[in-house]
This record gives structure tokens, sequence and C-alpha cells, in this order.
């Protein structure tokens, strides 16, 4: 009997990211929208990042900073995602707390899209979060 396949979610904190609240939360909210979702969690290392991604081949990576090194760390994971082919169709995010001045900085957001992020939320805007999760591939599967 066919069903429907909503989309995979892999959350992640970045490696040098202690904070677990905020990846509980991402992942409460995902499953309550009816995502799968394999949550990492804190202080991930890159290359554990990058097994699991090739591994779960998610629909969607979901990269959350707290500690203000989310643009560094943040540049470094998505470069390393980005150079596997298995992943080239996969929508990856970054949220949270990006520099450690507190201020918005489109540069910041600028350098990260184009290392290969599709969206960045650095302003907390969940409802911008959920438009964006919704547009996300729904699959028949039998």
């Amino acid at each position: 009997m066919p069903g429907i396949h909503m989309p995979s979610v892999l959350v992640t904190g970045t490696s040098s990211d202690a904070h677990t609240w905020n990846l509980v939360y991402l992942q409460l909210l995902l499953e309550e929208w009816g995502h799968d979702v394999t949550n990492l969690g804190p202080c991930t290392p890159d290359d554990l990042v990058l097994r699991s991604a090739v591994e779960l081949r998610p629909d969607l990576i979901v990269v959350s900073s707290v500690n203000g090194h989310g643009h560094q760390d943040g540049l470094r994971l998505v470069r390393a995602l980005r150079t596997r082919p298995e992943l080239a169709g996969t929508t990856m995010v970054i949220g949270g707390k990006l520099g450690t001045d507190g201020l918005r900085n489109v540069g910041q957001v600028r350098r990260l899209l184009a290392a290969g992020y599709d969206r960045v939320f650095d302003d907390g805007d969940v409802t911008a979060f959920r438009d964006m999760v919704s547009r996300l591939p729904v699959r028949a599967v039998s």
C-alpha cells in the first residue's frame, strides 16, 4: 500500500558549540511538523556530520549555533558537505547566533550562502523556517 514519506532531517550543532537546548527545540519542532529527525547533538565533529549525511541521505540538514561561532564553523562544514556528490541535491540551512557581536552581519550571510547553504536563519524567524521546511518535497512510497 502506497504511503507518504515526509522529508527526513539531520539536525546538528557545530564542532565548537556545546549548547543542546536549541537542538532539542529544533528536533521537537520538526517532529511536530511530521518529519523524521536524526539529532547529532552538540560539539559534532565535521567528519561525523559528513559521514552521517552520506549514510542517511536526509532531505534537509539543519545546522544550529548558539555560541557565536556559527559563521566560522558553518563555512567549514558546508564546504565539506558540498564536496560530496551524494549531497548535491540536499537542502542545507544554518541558523542561530552566527557571530560573536550579536548583530546581523549581511557579509556573513552572503558568505554562508555562497559557500553552499540554501538558507541562513540568523534572526530566529520560526515562521520563515516552517515555510521553507513545508516546501521540501514529499514523496510517495510503496
